[in-house]
């Protein structure tokens, strides 16, 4: 399955709808820079953190793991049939970190000043957000190297080839650290918060629980984007089908851990009262617990059948409780104090929705010239 470039044309109705989603975020952003983050969003002192870092750094890195988790299997695990996988998610890993990373500018006030974070004499080493903000900034530079020899095969880079070649072990190890360090801290970040977050998202188990929710996501992510892709570039599915159906049993067992820990560790610090008497904060729970569950009964069930359909709409439910847990535990289950409160502002989504935007458009024009995804061709069998 030696990855060959999709071609055909770039320009369609697809693409089209994502320049224009591009073009109204980069309206916004003007706004933003031009007239200060108020004027284009409803973050406030009670809220500093709104959708931008919910969205795009909390949630879109967690999107983005799909690398970092199939780099757990390939190179820790030693699963190599694995490997044709890799560089989708490589893709998707570099635009998904990128983006998150330069969209954290949206949300200082000072955006100017970001370089600070990056010398010694600006950094406070007792933060979280110091070891988040350099562990992502460093596995972003890290990503494009492991991307690299994409890069090196489509344009004829042969000391770019050689230099990875010798090298990427070492990069490979930073890849698996780097990840493990700040997906795990964006957990950490709340535990800051102390009593200002719920009790249903308050544990000092936050660090394991985001980290084992980003391997999943990681999974999870595979798994979407080759249905997603056989089904918009009308590839062949059989030869993944086998490594996607693994890949799938892989990320219910890892959904059972996450679950059977949440739930332990709730009832564990007497707040198991409070799964059902916190109002709207109880059905966010539920919710999210349901969509956690789903997978793990589509997939560990032997009554249910085992095919792309399947396998797609699980990890679908697995990403939106990934999501959804996410935005819980950073938004909704935030409890700043008496007359504070907080919802997105239209311009302050559609600069997240162009964020998103740009990450597809950039993936449809990667897949379409450089060689990405494993071998493809019409899909008789689905």
């Amino acid at each position: 399955m030696k990855a060959q470039p999709i071609g055909g044309r770039l320009v369609s109705p697809v693409t089209l709808v994502l320049m224009v989603l591009i073009l109204l975020a980069a309206f916004f952003g003007a706004q933003r820079f031009l007239f200060g983050f108020n004027s284009v969003a409803n973050i406030n002192d009670g809220f500093p953190w709104g959708i931008w870092i919910a969205w795009d750094v909390v949630i879109g890195t967690g999107l983005a793991c799909g690398g970092f988790a199939l780099a757990l299997l390939v190179y820790i695990a030693n699963q190599n049939q694995y490997h044709p996988l890799m560089r989708p998610a490589l893709l998707a890993s570099v635009f998904g970190y990128t983006l998150g990373g330069v969209s954290v500018i949206f949300d200082l006030g000072r955006y100017w000043n970001f370089w600070h974070i990056l010398f010694p004499t600006y950094q406070q080493y007792g933060s979280v957000m110091v070891e988040v903000a350099l562990c992502v900034a460093a596995y972003i530079i890290v990503l494009w190297i492991e991307f690299s020899p994409v890069l090196a095969e489509k344009f004829g880079w042969t000391g770019v080839k050689k230099f990875t070649g010798k090298w990427m072990f070492l990069f490979i190890a930073l890849g698996v650290l780097l990840p493990t360090m700040h997906q795990s801290s964006l957990g950490s970040l709340l535990i800051v918060y102390g009593q200002q977050i719920h009790p249903l998202w308050q544990t000092m188990l936050l660090p394991l629980l985001f980290l084992l929710s980003a391997v999943a996501m990681g999974y999870a992510v595979v798994v979407f984007e080759a249905c997603v892709s056989t089904a918009g570039f009308k590839r062949k599915i059989d030869h993944e089908l086998p490594l996607i159906a693994s890949l799938s049993k892989i990320m219910a067992w890892l959904l059972v851990a996450f679950i059977v820990i949440r739930l332990g560790d709730i009832v564990a610090r007497g707040a198991f009262g409070a799964m059902f008497t916190s109002g709207v904060k109880s059905f966010m729970f539920w919710v999210e617990m349901t969509l956690y569950a789903l997978p793990v009964a589509m997939l560990l069930s032997p009554s249910v059948k085992r095919d792309a359909r399947i396998y797609f709409l699980a990890a679908c439910s697995m990403l939106l409780a990934a999501v959804l847990y996410r935005i819980d535990a950073y938004l909704v289950g935030y409890e700043t104090g008496p007359g504070w409160n907080y919802f997105p502002a239209v311009p302050e989504i559609m600069i997240t929705i162009g964020i998103v935007a740009f990450e597809i458009l950039g993936y449809i024009v990667f897949v379409r010239f450089f060689p990405v995804l494993p071998g493809h061709g019409p899909d008789k069998a689905h």
